[in-house]
């Protein structure tokens, strides 16, 4: 893609000794990707397993970032961030496999709902199975409680007791989270600069609920 073509999504992905997961991943976006312009940034945190000679391999076109040392979640997006020249930027996890012309549909979730300004979409297992960690509700007393005390198992479909998990909710209608998963994250490229995108402090685990929250304190509704 030129450099002057008008990008819409630029897809992160961070691998770390995750090759034939990450190559998998590049692959479903490539045959899963059709409506929307998008590039394809990948940092590799010091992989041993031979991960970015096989994804420059059989992936020219992806701008790839081979670290000599492992930077972490964060600050491996935060690096692929600064070079993004998308209008939106998109989380991907290497073990991810696009399906159903996922990213498309993202995109197109975004447009018609600007005002969210981070998205997020449902995610399955490898068997199909619903993987509810999408995305969750904010740490609460209560919701803290309800899992001590085992409520949150107990009636695991109610949203009274397993807030954390939104209950019984099958991802399968829109509505607004707390927190949207790393895994599948969309955000305005403006507003990622303007959160500064993941706090380094953080590497791996917690980054995304940093972000989220700090969104919605500025208006923003996942």
């Amino acid at each position: 893609m030129s450099r002057t073509q008008p990008i819409d999504v630029s897809i992160l992905i961070v691998s770390f000794n995750t090759r034939e997961l990450t190559l998998e991943a590049l692959r479903s976006v490539r045959r899963e990707t059709t409506d929307v312009s998008y590039e394809v940034i990948v940092v590799d945190n010091a992989s041993g397993d031979g991960s970015a000679m096989a994804i420059a391999a059989e992936f020219p076109d992806v701008r790839l970032f081979a670290r000599a040392d492992n930077i972490g979640f964060a600050r491996a997006n935060n690096l692929a961030a600064r070079e993004a020249r998308g209008k939106y930027i998109l989380l991907l996890n290497p073990d991810t496999v696009v399906l159903d012309r996922a990213i498309d549909r993202l995109h197109a979730f975004a447009r018609r709902l600007p005002d969210a300004r981070i998205w997020g979409g449902r995610t399955l297992f490898a068997d199909g199975s619903l993987n509810s960690a999408s995305c969750w509700g904010r740490m609460t007393l209560w919701n803290l409680a309800c899992r001590a005390t085992g409520l949150a198992a107990v009636f695991r479909t109610a949203e009274v007791f397993n807030g954390e998990a939104y209950g019984g909710w099958l991802r399968d209608t829109e509505r607004t989270v707390d927190i949207v998963s790393g895994c599948f994250l969309m955000i305005e490229s403006s507003f990622w600069r303007e959160l500064d995108g993941f706090d380094p402090l953080f590497f791996m685990y917690g980054e995304e609920a940093d972000l989220c929250l700090r969104a919605k304190a500025l208006g923003a509704r996942p």
